[in-house]
Order: C-alpha cells, then sequence, then structure tokens
C-alpha cells in the first residue's frame, strides 16, 4: 500500500486483539489486490442503545488505481444487539473483499460475460409510423 493503515476508534476500547485482526484482514484484501493505495478503517460506538440491532459502525474504505473508491460499512441499527464487535469487522471486510476481488476482475478484463446479455445490435435512429 502507498499510504499506511489508518485505524480510527470511536468510542470503543482500542485492543491488541481487535487491532490484530484488522491488520490480518487488510493483508488479505493486499493479496487480492497488491496496488491498493490506501486503507481507512473506522470503527465507531453509538453512545445511545439502540432499541434493535448492533450498537457499531464499521467503515472500511479501499483506494485503487487509477481513480476508484471502495466502501463496505455496516450501520449501528443493523443485525442483532448481541453481535460481537470481531463478528461484524469480519462482516465489512468480507464485503469490501467482495468488491475489491470484482473490480480486479473487471481491470483485467476477466469478468464472466453471458451470451445471452451481449448487446446484438443497438437502435440510432426510430421512424414515426406512417399511415
Amino acid at each position: 500500500m502507498n499510504v499506511p493503515l489508518e485505524l480510527s476508534f470511536g468510542h470503543i476500547e482500542k485492543t491488541s486483539d481487535l487491532e490484530s485482526l484488522i491488520r490480518e484482514r487488510v493483508e488479505k484484501l493486499e493479496q487480492v489486490c497488491d496496488y491498493l493505495s490506501s486503507c481507512r478503517v473506522s470503527l465507531d460506538r453509538i453512545r445511545h442503545t439502540p432499541r434493535r440491532g448492533s450498537p457499531y459502525r464499521v467503515r472500511v474504505d479501499l483506494t485503487v488505481p487509477p481513480g476508484h473508491e471502495l466502501v463496505a460499512t455496516r450501520e449501528p441499527g443493523e443485525g442483532d444487539v448481541e453481535d460481537v464487535l470481531h463478528s461484524i469487522v469480519r462482516e465489512v471486510f468480507d464485503a469490501a473483499q467482495r468488491q475489491l476481488k470484482e473490480l480486479v476482475q473487471k481491470q483485467r478484463g476477466k469478468l464472466k460475460s453471458h451470451p445471452e446479455q451481449e448487446v446484438v445490435a443497438i437502435v440510432s435512429r426510430l421512424y414515426p409510423e406512417e399511415g
């Protein structure tokens, strides 16, 4: 990566377990795309307890040359109240990895195409009906 990993914790205690999990998952992203420009990860816990869903917000921003930005996020209120932060981080990184794989495949021209969805003709002009 051109820019070092940026981690931000808001209202969450920064633990070595959590930080090592994030660094491990970033390394997996770098295996998918070895030319990542930057990766920003932010974790936050909302101050009030939601009536339902998780209180955590996790966001992963990836910048991939020549100018692509991918974002995977999980907002407070999604999922279950009992969701553990570690599992939410894994979920968000899995989503980021799927997006990154798809982008890399597009860039390399290896995206799967379906013949029935290919364009057969392009209409360039419509003539009005006569009579």
